[in-house]
């Protein structure tokens, strides 16, 4: 594939309401829970907030946030490893922030879901409180 029709193929793929995305707001609302999407007061716009709990979600896909991108960065041209690695480090920039103003930040990879969402699901409600059915309700979303 040449470098113009790659670059065409790449600015085509969404940085929100992704296939992964969808897939973990969709399991979280069959569950009952209410969260906002695509926060933007907050640092790295979170996916999925819970505010009230103080839990930020990001659903990360593996090649535009580096999984395992040490395993695989010199396979890409000069500027897609600039570009995934200047990623990399405004996560980890956006996470610290989000820590240390009380955050409590989950990152979920598009390989998880794939993987087992039941699981990804499990780790995003052990940092809520019990729902018990009162989490079940309108479901806002905001972005």
């Amino acid at each position: 594939m040449s470098p113009e029709k790659r670059s065409a193929v790449m600015a085509r793929i969404k940085g929100r309401d992704t296939g992964p995305e969808r897939a973990v707001a969709e399991a979280l609302r069959a569950r009952g829970w209410d969260f906002e999407t695509h926060a933007r007061d907050l640092p790295g716009r979170p996916d999925i907030l819970f505010r009230e709990a103080g839990v930020a979600v990001f659903v990360d896909g593996d090649f535009w946030h580096g999984w395992k991108f040490p395993q695989w960065k010199d396979k890409l041209s000069e500027k897609w490893e600039a570009k995934i690695e200047a990623n990399r480090q405004r996560d980890a920039r956006n996470f610290r922030r989000l820590r240390r103003a009380g955050w409590r930040v989950v990152r979920i990879w598009e390989h998880q879901i794939g993987r087992d969402l039941p699981a990804c699901i499990a780790r995003i409600e052990s940092l809520l409180p019990p729902c018990d059915g009162a989490c079940i309700g309108s479901v806002t979303t905001r972005g």
